[in-house]
């Protein structure tokens, strides 16, 4: 949250490093991330999924696009939001421009936080449609609801 919401751009370089082990690549991986609509992406002045997708890129020596998806309509933030208002509020909102660009290769999507999975899955569904072959997610943090948190 330090990263987003704190503008402190420089916990992207910590979150890829703790990242890049995760990693599982294919010599026809490619990297993208998560994108923000223009209006969100103005608002910020940073998308920070793209910060530590390049950085993740520079260590892993996977080649990064920030245009691979597209993000096709402004949503509302989705902090708050339970998981079917979620997966309303993204559903088709995500596209990939150049389908040839994606088409039979391994993508590792880029994300810092998942919270209900609803962004993921939705960007995940344009990337295969699109004609991926492999989609796999790479996040910093993961919300947990307190009810599965161990007492």
């Amino acid at each position: 949250m330090k990263l987003k919401y704190g503008r402190k751009v420089g916990a992207a370089e910590t979150m890829a490093a703790l990242l890049s082990p995760l990693a599982k690549t294919a010599p026809d991986s490619i990297i993208a991330p998560v994108p923000l609509h223009p209006s969100r992406l103005w608002a910020r002045g940073f998308n920070q999924s793209v910060l530590i997708a390049r950085s993740l890129s520079d260590r892993l020596g996977v080649e990064c696009r920030a245009d691979l998806l597209k993000r096709t309509r402004r949503t509302r933030p989705l902090r708050g939001m339970g998981v079917s208002q979620r997966n309303r509020e993204v559903g088709r909102a995500f596209a990939v421009p150049v389908p040839k660009s994606v088409e039979d290769r391994h993508v590792i999507l880029v994300d810092d936080v998942l919270t209900s999975g609803s962004t993921s899955d939705a960007c995940a569904k344009a990337l295969m449609k699109a004609g991926a072959r492999q989609v796999d997610l790479l996040c910093f943090a993961r919300v947990v609801r307190p009810s599965l948190l161990a007492r």
